[in-house]
């Protein structure tokens, strides 16, 4: 399944050097007064200063849960029918079972740091914990259930987009959610093929609004005592990890991050 949004936030970013043969300074001064061409600018200079600063997404563990044949329980998910899909909210195959939780919308867009373009056709293995803080397939009375686990197929836009729900705080880390990067679809179906694993780290103002709600009371606490300063994954660096965020605990929230692939 791929999820090809070209009405994403940056769907047609394409950077400065292709916008600006496009634009013709005398043509934009008929149309617009020469504070808002000068605001365009420096917007699009922005643009391309952010894509050529782009760096490759810091490598990271991808945990005892990743069930992608990589650790000792030999759990692979990646090689079973149904995986791939965007909502991850829900079981799938044989298995039952909704994840609860405020709900969260990821958008990675995937990009080649060497050519600054969408990285077309490549594949990510996204999973997390739930709102109690535990992971299925391995948390107790949760092995039969394989919810908050999918893979997606980066569209032409280089855009995966995956429905879930905001992350708990569970002791001793702070709220984030994993993913893996590999060559195509084809591919992920290994740990051993993958190109990239990192982390997202989950900004803290939403955090402290979703865990107010009901069912995420243990959030609370885990997470006073917890900062990205001391996270064991986090505190040597979080910047390109962690993702842009809008909405609401009643609308739910959009989570938007660049990935330098």
């Amino acid at each position: 399944m791929i999820d090809d949004d070209d009405s994403a936030p940056y769907g047609h970013d394409l950077g400065l050097s292709h916008d600006l043969p496009t634009l013709h300074r005398r043509g934009l001064l008929g149309l617009v007064g020469g504070g808002a061409l000068a605001a365009m600018t420096f917007g699009l200079e922005t643009a391309a200063q952010a894509v050529t600063s782009l760096k490759t997404i810091p490598e990271e563990t991808q945990g005892p849960y990743p069930a992608d044949g990589s650790n000792s329980s030999g759990l692979n998910v990646l090689k079973r029918t149904g995986i791939v899909r965007s909502d991850i909210r829900k079981c799938f195959g044989s298995a039952t079972g909704t994840a609860a939780g405020i709900p969260l919308t990821v958008k990675l867009k995937l990009v080649h740091v060497k050519t600054k373009k969408a990285a077309k056709g490549l594949a990510v293995y996204l999973w997390q914990c739930n709102r109690d803080g535990e992971y299925s397939l391995y948390s107790s009375g949760l092995t039969d259930k394989n919810y908050l686990r999918g893979v997606q197929v980066a569209s032409k836009t280089g855009y995966v987009t995956f429905k879930s729900i905001f992350p708990a705080c569970y002791s001793g880390r702070w709220p984030h959610i994993h993913f893996e990067v590999y060559p195509s679809l084809a591919k992920a179906t290994s740990y051993t093929k993958k190109l990239h694993t990192s982390q997202l780290a989950m900004p803290a103002d939403a955090a402290k609004k979703v865990y107010a709600t009901t069912g995420y009371s243990a959030s609370v606490t885990n997470l006073a005592q917890v900062s990205l300063k001391t996270d064991n994954v986090f505190k040597d660096g979080y910047t390109a990890e962690m993702p842009a965020i809008s909405g609401s605990v009643t609308k739910g929230f959009t989570a938007t991050l660049t990935v330098g692939v």
